[in-house]
Protein backbone atom coordinates (compact mmCIF):
# COMPACT_ATOMS: atom_id res chain seq x y z
CA UNK A 1 0.00 0.00 0.00
CA UNK A 2 1.73 2.98 -0.96
CA UNK A 3 2.65 5.77 2.04
CA UNK A 4 1.68 8.91 0.27
CA UNK A 5 -2.07 10.12 -0.97
CA UNK A 6 -2.14 9.95 -4.49
CA UNK A 7 -2.09 13.61 -6.17
CA UNK A 8 -4.06 12.95 -9.10
CA UNK A 9 -7.89 12.62 -9.83
CA UNK A 10 -8.34 9.22 -10.27
CA UNK A 11 -7.43 6.76 -7.92
CA UNK A 12 -6.72 2.96 -8.42
CA UNK A 13 -7.09 1.11 -4.69
CA UNK A 14 -6.54 -2.36 -4.06
CA UNK A 15 -8.48 -3.95 -1.16
CA UNK A 16 -5.82 -5.28 1.16
CA UNK A 17 -7.96 -6.37 4.09
CA UNK A 18 -7.76 -10.26 3.94
CA UNK A 19 -10.90 -10.89 5.80
CA UNK A 20 -12.80 -8.79 3.31
CA UNK A 21 -15.04 -10.14 0.51
CA UNK A 22 -13.35 -8.01 -1.97
CA UNK A 23 -9.99 -8.75 -0.91
CA UNK A 24 -7.18 -8.63 -4.17
CA UNK A 25 -10.24 -6.39 -6.10
CA UNK A 26 -9.31 -3.05 -7.56
CA UNK A 27 -11.67 0.13 -7.42
CA UNK A 28 -11.04 3.05 -9.56
CA UNK A 29 -12.01 6.08 -8.17
CA UNK A 30 -12.53 9.06 -9.96
CA UNK A 31 -12.85 12.52 -8.03
CA UNK A 32 -13.05 15.08 -11.55
CA UNK A 33 -16.48 15.37 -10.66
CA UNK A 34 -16.09 17.72 -7.60
CA UNK A 35 -15.10 21.20 -9.42
CA UNK A 36 -14.94 23.14 -5.96
CA UNK A 37 -10.85 22.29 -4.98
CA UNK A 38 -11.59 23.27 -1.44
CA UNK A 39 -14.20 20.04 -1.18
CA UNK A 40 -12.09 17.85 -3.17
CA UNK A 41 -9.39 17.85 -1.33
CA UNK A 42 -11.48 17.38 2.08
CA UNK A 43 -12.49 14.53 0.30
CA UNK A 44 -9.84 12.87 -1.13
CA UNK A 45 -8.24 13.60 2.35
CA UNK A 46 -11.41 11.75 3.96
CA UNK A 47 -10.90 8.44 1.17
CA UNK A 48 -7.33 8.11 1.86
CA UNK A 49 -7.06 8.33 5.67
CA UNK A 50 -10.62 6.39 5.76
CA UNK A 51 -8.59 3.25 3.51
CA UNK A 52 -5.26 3.53 5.25
CA UNK A 53 -7.33 3.07 8.35
CA UNK A 54 -9.47 0.70 7.59
CA UNK A 55 -12.63 2.50 8.66
CA UNK A 56 -14.55 1.13 6.52
CA UNK A 57 -14.79 -1.52 3.66
CA UNK A 58 -13.21 -0.04 0.63
CA UNK A 59 -16.09 -1.33 -1.60
CA UNK A 60 -18.47 0.74 0.72
CA UNK A 61 -16.20 3.76 0.26
CA UNK A 62 -16.36 3.28 -3.35
CA UNK A 63 -19.89 3.74 -3.38
CA UNK A 64 -20.21 6.55 -0.84
CA UNK A 65 -17.99 8.50 -3.03
CA UNK A 66 -18.32 7.19 -6.84
CA UNK A 67 -22.21 6.87 -6.64
CA UNK A 68 -23.85 8.78 -3.26
CA UNK A 69 -22.01 11.69 -2.35
CA UNK A 70 -22.36 13.22 -6.62
CA UNK A 71 -25.90 13.87 -5.98
CA UNK A 72 -24.20 16.38 -2.95
CA UNK A 73 -22.34 17.74 -5.11
CA UNK A 74 -24.95 18.17 -7.77
CA UNK A 75 -26.93 19.87 -5.20
CA UNK A 76 -23.62 22.29 -3.83
CA UNK A 77 -23.40 23.41 -7.55
CA UNK A 78 -26.92 24.54 -8.31
CA UNK A 79 -26.20 26.11 -4.81
CA UNK A 80 -23.29 27.77 -6.00
CA UNK A 81 -21.93 25.98 -2.67
CA UNK A 82 -17.93 25.72 -3.46
CA UNK A 83 -16.90 24.94 0.42
CA UNK A 84 -18.49 22.45 3.28
CA UNK A 85 -17.82 24.74 6.22
CA UNK A 86 -20.68 27.58 4.74
CA UNK A 87 -23.09 24.96 5.08
CA UNK A 88 -26.03 25.40 7.48
CA UNK A 89 -28.79 23.32 8.71
CA UNK A 90 -31.12 24.80 6.11
CA UNK A 91 -28.40 23.44 3.45
CA UNK A 92 -29.35 20.11 4.52
CA UNK A 93 -33.36 20.54 4.47
CA UNK A 94 -32.64 21.75 1.12
CA UNK A 95 -30.51 18.79 0.23
CA UNK A 96 -33.27 16.39 1.21
CA UNK A 97 -35.97 18.16 -0.76
CA UNK A 98 -33.89 17.70 -4.18
CA UNK A 99 -33.46 14.14 -3.52
CA UNK A 100 -36.92 14.43 -3.20
CA UNK A 101 -37.44 15.48 -6.71
CA UNK A 102 -35.13 13.56 -8.29
CA UNK A 103 -36.22 10.76 -10.94
CA UNK A 104 -33.91 7.60 -11.86
CA UNK A 105 -32.93 6.37 -15.43
CA UNK A 106 -35.78 4.08 -14.66
CA UNK A 107 -38.68 6.80 -15.06
CA UNK A 108 -39.43 6.90 -10.76
CA UNK A 109 -38.15 8.94 -7.81
CA UNK A 110 -35.56 7.16 -5.66
CA UNK A 111 -35.66 4.90 -3.09
CA UNK A 112 -36.31 6.33 0.35
CA UNK A 113 -32.88 4.27 1.36
CA UNK A 114 -30.80 5.80 -1.79
CA UNK A 115 -31.54 9.18 -0.37
CA UNK A 116 -30.64 8.34 3.14
CA UNK A 117 -27.74 6.90 2.20
CA UNK A 118 -26.73 10.04 -0.23
CA UNK A 119 -27.19 11.93 3.36
CA UNK A 120 -25.15 9.94 4.93
CA UNK A 121 -22.41 10.09 2.54
CA UNK A 122 -22.12 13.80 3.88
CA UNK A 123 -22.46 13.73 7.15
CA UNK A 124 -19.82 10.80 7.04
CA UNK A 125 -17.22 13.79 5.21
CA UNK A 126 -18.66 16.00 7.98
CA UNK A 127 -17.98 13.84 11.05
CA UNK A 128 -14.98 13.06 9.84
CA UNK A 129 -13.61 16.98 9.17
CA UNK A 130 -14.91 17.77 12.27
CA UNK A 131 -11.73 15.74 13.55
CA UNK A 132 -9.46 16.09 11.64
CA UNK A 133 -10.12 19.24 9.25
CA UNK A 134 -11.74 21.48 11.47
CA UNK A 135 -11.17 24.52 9.24
CA UNK A 136 -12.58 22.77 6.20
CA UNK A 137 -15.90 21.56 7.62
CA UNK A 138 -19.14 23.62 9.86
CA UNK A 139 -18.00 23.80 13.69
CA UNK A 140 -21.18 23.32 15.32
CA UNK A 141 -23.58 20.51 14.24
CA UNK A 142 -25.75 21.00 10.99
CA UNK A 143 -27.84 17.42 11.06
CA UNK A 144 -31.17 16.61 13.01
CA UNK A 145 -31.14 13.13 13.35
CA UNK A 146 -34.37 13.46 11.30
CA UNK A 147 -33.35 13.31 7.99
CA UNK A 148 -35.76 10.55 6.20
CA UNK A 149 -37.25 9.83 9.84
CA UNK A 150 -40.62 9.11 10.49
CA UNK A 151 -43.01 10.55 7.44
CA UNK A 152 -40.00 10.82 5.56
CA UNK A 153 -38.73 7.32 6.04
CA UNK A 154 -40.65 3.81 5.42
CA UNK A 155 -40.43 1.19 7.69
CA UNK A 156 -37.45 -0.72 7.81
CA UNK A 157 -39.51 -3.69 8.59
CA UNK A 158 -39.68 -6.03 5.89
CA UNK A 159 -40.12 -9.30 6.56
CA UNK A 160 -41.00 -11.96 4.20
CA UNK A 161 -45.32 -12.01 4.14
CA UNK A 162 -46.79 -15.71 5.42
CA UNK A 163 -48.59 -16.44 2.05
CA UNK A 164 -45.27 -15.47 0.16
CA UNK A 165 -43.05 -17.66 2.90
CA UNK A 166 -45.57 -20.45 2.35
CA UNK A 167 -44.72 -20.75 -1.62
CA UNK A 168 -41.17 -20.34 -1.07
CA UNK A 169 -40.99 -23.16 1.21
CA UNK A 170 -43.42 -25.21 -0.73
CA UNK A 171 -41.15 -24.76 -3.98
CA UNK A 172 -37.66 -25.30 -1.69
CA UNK A 173 -39.04 -29.59 -2.21
CA UNK A 174 -38.51 -29.24 -6.30
CA UNK A 175 -36.04 -26.87 -6.28
CA UNK A 176 -33.00 -28.22 -8.35
CA UNK A 177 -30.69 -25.26 -8.23
CA UNK A 178 -28.40 -26.05 -4.76
CA UNK A 179 -27.07 -22.90 -4.73
CA UNK A 180 -30.37 -21.26 -4.39
CA UNK A 181 -32.24 -24.50 -2.28
CA UNK A 182 -29.59 -24.83 0.59
CA UNK A 183 -28.71 -20.82 0.69
CA UNK A 184 -32.50 -20.17 1.27
CA UNK A 185 -32.18 -22.62 3.96
CA UNK A 186 -28.96 -21.47 5.49
CA UNK A 187 -30.31 -17.59 5.58
CA UNK A 188 -33.98 -18.44 7.36
CA UNK A 189 -31.68 -20.54 9.79
CA UNK A 190 -29.40 -18.60 10.75
CA UNK A 191 -30.62 -14.67 9.48
CA UNK A 192 -26.73 -14.16 8.21
CA UNK A 193 -26.01 -11.38 5.83
CA UNK A 194 -26.00 -12.55 2.08
CA UNK A 195 -21.80 -11.09 2.09
CA UNK A 196 -21.26 -13.73 5.18
CA UNK A 197 -23.23 -16.81 3.83
CA UNK A 198 -21.30 -16.61 0.13
CA UNK A 199 -17.74 -16.83 1.93
CA UNK A 200 -18.71 -19.61 3.89
CA UNK A 201 -15.96 -22.63 3.70
CA UNK A 202 -16.03 -26.20 4.44
CA UNK A 203 -15.03 -25.73 8.02
CA UNK A 204 -18.09 -23.81 9.21
CA UNK A 205 -20.06 -26.90 10.37
CA UNK A 206 -18.99 -28.90 13.46
CA UNK A 207 -21.16 -31.63 15.54
CA UNK A 208 -21.64 -30.56 19.23
CA UNK A 209 -22.69 -32.83 21.66
CA UNK A 210 -25.24 -30.77 23.30
CA UNK A 211 -26.72 -28.76 20.53
CA UNK A 212 -26.37 -31.00 17.41
CA UNK A 213 -24.15 -28.58 15.22
CA UNK A 214 -23.04 -25.51 15.35
CA UNK A 215 -21.69 -22.94 12.66
CA UNK A 216 -19.21 -20.39 12.53
CA UNK A 217 -18.45 -17.53 10.27
CA UNK A 218 -16.96 -14.21 9.85
CA UNK A 219 -19.00 -10.87 10.48
CA UNK A 220 -17.60 -8.62 7.64
CA UNK A 221 -19.94 -5.80 8.95
CA UNK A 222 -18.34 -5.33 12.35
CA UNK A 223 -15.08 -7.40 11.39
CA UNK A 224 -14.86 -10.22 13.90
CA UNK A 225 -15.53 -14.02 13.63
CA UNK A 226 -18.81 -14.66 15.12
CA UNK A 227 -19.47 -17.13 17.95
CA UNK A 228 -20.33 -20.37 17.39
CA UNK A 229 -23.91 -20.70 16.83
CA UNK A 230 -26.23 -23.62 17.16
CA UNK A 231 -28.40 -24.61 13.90
CA UNK A 232 -30.95 -26.96 13.03
CA UNK A 233 -29.80 -30.15 11.60
CA UNK A 234 -31.65 -29.23 8.57
CA UNK A 235 -29.10 -26.49 8.31
CA UNK A 236 -26.12 -28.63 8.68
CA UNK A 237 -27.52 -31.12 6.00
CA UNK A 238 -27.75 -28.18 3.83
CA UNK A 239 -24.30 -27.00 4.64
CA UNK A 240 -23.25 -30.33 3.63
CA UNK A 241 -24.76 -30.51 0.63
CA UNK A 242 -22.70 -27.86 -0.80
CA UNK A 243 -19.72 -29.38 0.63
CA UNK A 244 -20.66 -32.30 -1.45
CA UNK A 245 -22.16 -30.31 -4.71
CA UNK A 246 -18.91 -28.36 -5.04
CA UNK A 247 -16.16 -30.87 -3.74
CA UNK A 248 -15.23 -31.33 -7.61
CA UNK A 249 -15.21 -27.45 -8.32
CA UNK A 250 -12.67 -27.08 -5.21
CA UNK A 251 -10.02 -29.47 -6.62
CA UNK A 252 -10.56 -27.17 -9.92
CA UNK A 253 -10.26 -23.82 -7.67
CA UNK A 254 -6.91 -21.99 -6.72
CA UNK A 255 -5.79 -22.03 -3.32
CA UNK A 256 -7.22 -19.04 -1.95
CA UNK A 257 -10.88 -19.92 -2.69
CA UNK A 258 -10.74 -23.76 -2.61
CA UNK A 259 -12.56 -24.00 0.52
CA UNK A 260 -15.46 -21.75 -0.42
CA UNK A 261 -18.94 -23.34 -0.21
CA UNK A 262 -20.72 -20.68 -2.74
CA UNK A 263 -17.38 -21.39 -5.83
CA UNK A 264 -19.26 -21.70 -9.18
CA UNK A 265 -18.31 -21.54 -13.22
CA UNK A 266 -18.35 -18.38 -14.48
CA UNK A 267 -19.25 -17.50 -18.24
CA UNK A 268 -15.89 -18.28 -19.47
CA UNK A 269 -15.12 -21.38 -17.31
CA UNK A 270 -13.53 -20.54 -14.52
CA UNK A 271 -13.99 -21.19 -10.79
CA UNK A 272 -15.39 -17.87 -8.46
CA UNK A 273 -16.80 -17.23 -5.39
CA UNK A 274 -20.23 -16.31 -6.65
CA UNK A 275 -21.31 -12.41 -5.71
CA UNK A 276 -23.73 -11.06 -4.09
CA UNK A 277 -25.49 -9.96 -7.09
CA UNK A 278 -25.18 -13.38 -8.80
CA UNK A 279 -26.79 -14.63 -6.24
CA UNK A 280 -29.58 -11.86 -6.33
CA UNK A 281 -29.71 -12.74 -9.84
CA UNK A 282 -30.63 -16.76 -9.15
CA UNK A 283 -33.54 -15.63 -6.84
CA UNK A 284 -35.43 -12.77 -8.76
CA UNK A 285 -33.77 -13.56 -12.70
CA UNK A 286 -31.65 -10.88 -14.81
CA UNK A 287 -32.92 -8.02 -15.94
CA UNK A 288 -31.45 -5.79 -18.46
CA UNK A 289 -32.79 -2.55 -19.89
CA UNK A 290 -36.03 -3.56 -18.27
CA UNK A 291 -36.11 -6.72 -19.65
CA UNK A 292 -35.60 -10.03 -18.17
CA UNK A 293 -32.97 -11.98 -19.67
CA UNK A 294 -32.86 -15.04 -17.57
CA UNK A 295 -35.76 -15.90 -14.97
CA UNK A 296 -34.75 -16.85 -11.60
CA UNK A 297 -36.34 -18.42 -8.50
CA UNK A 298 -39.58 -16.18 -8.22
CA UNK A 299 -40.29 -17.15 -11.42
CA UNK A 300 -39.56 -20.58 -12.05
CA UNK A 301 -42.25 -21.73 -9.02
CA UNK A 302 -44.49 -18.02 -9.91
CA UNK A 303 -43.91 -16.90 -6.56
CA UNK A 304 -46.59 -14.39 -6.39
CA UNK A 305 -47.09 -10.83 -3.82
CA UNK A 306 -50.37 -10.26 -3.01
CA UNK A 307 -51.06 -8.04 -6.07
CA UNK A 308 -50.56 -11.17 -8.37
CA UNK A 309 -47.23 -10.03 -9.04
CA UNK A 310 -43.67 -11.75 -9.22
CA UNK A 311 -42.69 -11.18 -5.47
CA UNK A 312 -39.22 -9.49 -5.39
CA UNK A 313 -37.41 -11.67 -3.38
CA UNK A 314 -34.13 -10.15 -1.21
CA UNK A 315 -32.09 -12.19 0.98
CA UNK A 316 -31.64 -9.57 3.45
CA UNK A 317 -35.28 -9.89 3.89
CA UNK A 318 -34.53 -13.68 5.04
CA UNK A 319 -33.14 -12.09 7.89
CA UNK A 320 -35.55 -9.74 8.96
CA UNK A 321 -38.45 -12.58 8.86
CA UNK A 322 -36.32 -14.53 11.59
CA UNK A 323 -36.00 -11.74 13.77
CA UNK A 324 -39.72 -11.04 13.58
CA UNK A 325 -40.86 -14.56 14.06
CA UNK A 326 -38.39 -14.55 16.61
CA UNK A 327 -39.94 -11.35 19.05
CA UNK A 328 -43.35 -12.47 17.97
CA UNK A 329 -42.99 -16.21 19.66
CA UNK A 330 -41.59 -13.91 22.76
CA UNK A 331 -37.49 -15.04 22.20
CA UNK A 332 -35.54 -12.27 24.58
CA UNK A 333 -34.52 -9.41 22.54
CA UNK A 334 -30.79 -10.08 23.78
CA UNK A 335 -30.94 -13.40 22.38
CA UNK A 336 -32.21 -11.83 18.99
CA UNK A 337 -29.50 -9.25 19.00
CA UNK A 338 -26.81 -12.14 19.37
CA UNK A 339 -27.97 -14.28 16.50
CA UNK A 340 -28.10 -11.16 14.13
CA UNK A 341 -24.66 -10.01 15.82
CA UNK A 342 -25.59 -6.45 16.61
CA UNK A 343 -23.72 -4.50 19.06
CA UNK A 344 -26.42 -2.89 21.01
CA UNK A 345 -30.10 -4.26 21.60
CA UNK A 346 -31.44 -1.10 20.55
CA UNK A 347 -30.55 -1.64 17.13
CA UNK A 348 -32.20 -4.97 16.73
CA UNK A 349 -35.49 -3.52 18.60
CA UNK A 350 -35.87 -0.13 16.24
CA UNK A 351 -35.46 -2.39 13.17
CA UNK A 352 -37.24 -5.74 13.34
CA UNK A 353 -40.15 -4.28 15.56
CA UNK A 354 -42.35 -7.16 16.25
CA UNK A 355 -45.32 -6.30 13.56
CA UNK A 356 -46.32 -9.74 13.79
CA UNK A 357 -47.54 -9.79 17.43
CA UNK A 358 -49.15 -6.01 16.71
CA UNK A 359 -51.32 -8.12 13.64
CA UNK A 360 -51.76 -11.24 16.16
CA UNK A 361 -52.82 -9.02 19.15
CA UNK A 362 -55.53 -7.16 16.62
CA UNK A 363 -56.63 -10.98 15.39
CA UNK A 364 -57.45 -11.97 18.76
CA UNK A 365 -60.23 -9.11 19.31
CA UNK A 366 -62.01 -10.90 16.05
CA UNK A 367 -62.57 -13.96 18.16
CA UNK A 368 -66.55 -13.86 18.31
CA UNK A 369 -67.05 -16.46 21.35
CA UNK A 370 -70.61 -16.68 22.93
CA UNK A 371 -72.17 -19.38 24.88
CA UNK A 372 -75.67 -19.83 23.79
CA UNK A 373 -75.74 -19.40 19.69
CA UNK A 374 -79.54 -19.03 20.23
CA UNK A 375 -78.37 -15.43 22.12
CA UNK A 376 -77.00 -13.79 19.29
CA UNK A 377 -78.20 -10.12 19.22
CA UNK A 378 -77.40 -6.40 17.33
CA UNK A 379 -74.24 -6.71 20.21
CA UNK A 380 -72.67 -9.55 18.45
CA UNK A 381 -74.05 -8.85 15.01
CA UNK A 382 -74.56 -5.20 14.69
CA UNK A 383 -75.65 -5.15 11.07
CA UNK A 384 -79.66 -5.11 10.97
CA UNK A 385 -79.39 -7.00 8.03
CA UNK A 386 -77.01 -9.78 8.41
CA UNK A 387 -78.97 -10.35 12.34
CA UNK A 388 -81.82 -10.97 9.86
CA UNK A 389 -80.29 -13.26 8.13
CA UNK A 390 -78.22 -15.02 10.49
CA UNK A 391 -81.41 -15.85 12.87
CA UNK A 392 -83.19 -17.34 9.53
CA UNK A 393 -80.10 -19.17 8.53
CA UNK A 394 -77.80 -20.25 12.11
CA UNK A 395 -78.70 -23.62 11.58
CA UNK A 396 -78.51 -24.18 7.59
CA UNK A 397 -76.43 -21.72 5.85
CA UNK A 398 -74.40 -20.13 8.58
CA UNK A 399 -72.99 -23.38 9.97
CA UNK A 400 -69.90 -24.72 10.12
CA UNK A 401 -67.88 -27.82 10.85
CA UNK A 402 -66.37 -26.00 13.87
CA UNK A 403 -69.09 -22.92 14.42
CA UNK A 404 -70.61 -20.67 12.86
CA UNK A 405 -70.44 -17.48 10.29
CA UNK A 406 -72.81 -14.87 10.00
CA UNK A 407 -71.95 -13.95 6.63
CA UNK A 408 -70.57 -16.90 4.54
CA UNK A 409 -71.46 -15.74 0.97
CA UNK A 410 -69.80 -12.44 -0.74
CA UNK A 411 -73.23 -12.42 -3.25
CA UNK A 412 -75.57 -15.29 -3.80
CA UNK A 413 -73.46 -17.13 -5.72
CA UNK A 414 -69.73 -17.27 -4.57
CA UNK A 415 -69.04 -18.29 -0.97
CA UNK A 416 -66.77 -16.62 1.09
CA UNK A 417 -62.82 -17.41 0.52
CA UNK A 418 -61.66 -17.45 3.95
CA UNK A 419 -64.34 -20.57 4.35
CA UNK A 420 -62.77 -22.55 1.73
CA UNK A 421 -59.07 -21.77 2.90
CA UNK A 422 -60.11 -23.25 6.49
CA UNK A 423 -58.32 -21.80 8.60
CA UNK A 424 -58.28 -18.18 7.85
CA UNK A 425 -62.46 -18.06 9.26
CA UNK A 426 -60.53 -17.64 12.70
CA UNK A 427 -58.87 -14.28 11.87
CA UNK A 428 -62.20 -12.63 10.82
CA UNK A 429 -65.04 -11.13 12.88
CA UNK A 430 -67.96 -12.88 11.34
CA UNK A 431 -66.93 -16.22 12.45
CA UNK A 432 -68.32 -17.47 15.96
CA UNK A 433 -68.00 -20.48 17.78
CA UNK A 434 -69.24 -21.59 21.64
CA UNK A 435 -68.07 -24.48 24.10
CA UNK A 436 -70.26 -27.17 21.36
CA UNK A 437 -67.53 -27.13 19.16
CA UNK A 438 -64.46 -27.04 21.82
CA UNK A 439 -63.72 -30.75 20.70
CA UNK A 440 -63.43 -29.90 17.32
CA UNK A 441 -60.84 -27.19 18.08
CA UNK A 442 -59.02 -29.37 19.96
CA UNK A 443 -58.55 -31.90 17.28
CA UNK A 444 -57.53 -28.84 14.89
CA UNK A 445 -54.88 -27.61 16.92
CA UNK A 446 -53.58 -31.39 17.89
CA UNK A 447 -53.67 -31.79 13.72
CA UNK A 448 -51.55 -28.83 13.14
CA UNK A 449 -49.49 -29.82 16.13
CA UNK A 450 -48.67 -32.80 14.60
CA UNK A 451 -47.55 -31.69 11.42
CA UNK A 452 -45.22 -28.95 13.37
CA UNK A 453 -43.89 -32.16 15.49
CA UNK A 454 -43.34 -34.12 12.01
CA UNK A 455 -41.95 -31.11 10.26
CA UNK A 456 -41.76 -32.96 7.13
CA UNK A 457 -40.47 -29.91 5.34
CA UNK A 458 -38.17 -28.24 8.11
CA UNK A 459 -38.22 -25.77 10.57
CA UNK A 460 -38.83 -23.26 7.73
CA UNK A 461 -41.58 -24.64 6.02
CA UNK A 462 -43.77 -24.82 9.03
CA UNK A 463 -43.65 -21.24 10.37
CA UNK A 464 -47.11 -20.19 8.65
CA UNK A 465 -48.66 -22.70 10.96
CA UNK A 466 -47.89 -20.99 14.29
CA UNK A 467 -50.25 -17.80 14.17
CA UNK A 468 -53.04 -20.10 13.39
CA UNK A 469 -51.97 -22.66 16.42
CA UNK A 470 -51.79 -19.55 18.60
CA UNK A 471 -55.24 -18.36 18.14
CA UNK A 472 -56.93 -22.05 18.27
CA UNK A 473 -55.07 -22.20 21.48
CA UNK A 474 -56.86 -18.87 22.36
CA UNK A 475 -60.25 -19.43 21.52
CA UNK A 476 -59.53 -23.30 23.39
CA UNK A 477 -58.80 -21.30 26.54
CA UNK A 478 -62.12 -19.50 25.91
CA UNK A 479 -64.58 -21.77 25.28
CA UNK A 480 -63.18 -24.10 28.33
CA UNK A 481 -63.35 -21.03 31.01
CA UNK A 482 -67.18 -20.72 29.44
Amino acid sequence: MASKMPNSDKWELIDNDSNSQHYGKKFKFDFSYIKSDSIKNVVKAYTWRSYRENNITLKSLYVYINTHFTKVIDFLNEQQVTTLKELTNNDVDMLVSYLNTLISPKGKGYATKSKKIVIDSLKNIIRWGQLYMTNEVPKTEIFTGNEYIGVNRKLKIDFIPDKVLEQINKALVNEENPYVKYGIIILQSTGMRIGDMIELTTDCIKPHLISGYTLTWYDHKNRKERQPMPVTNECAIAIEKLIEHTKELREQSDDMIKDYLFIHKNNVSSVKVMTSRNYSYLLNGHITKGKLVRKGFVHNHNILDANGEYYNLTTHQFRRTLATDMLSKGTDLKAIQEVLGHSSPITTKQNYADIKDKERAEVFKNIGIIGNINKVDETVITDKKDLIWFKENKDKGARLCDGYCTKPFKDKNKICNKIVKRQKCYTCSRYITTPEYLQAHKNHLAELEKQLEENIYGDHYTEHFLPTIQILKEIVKRLEEI
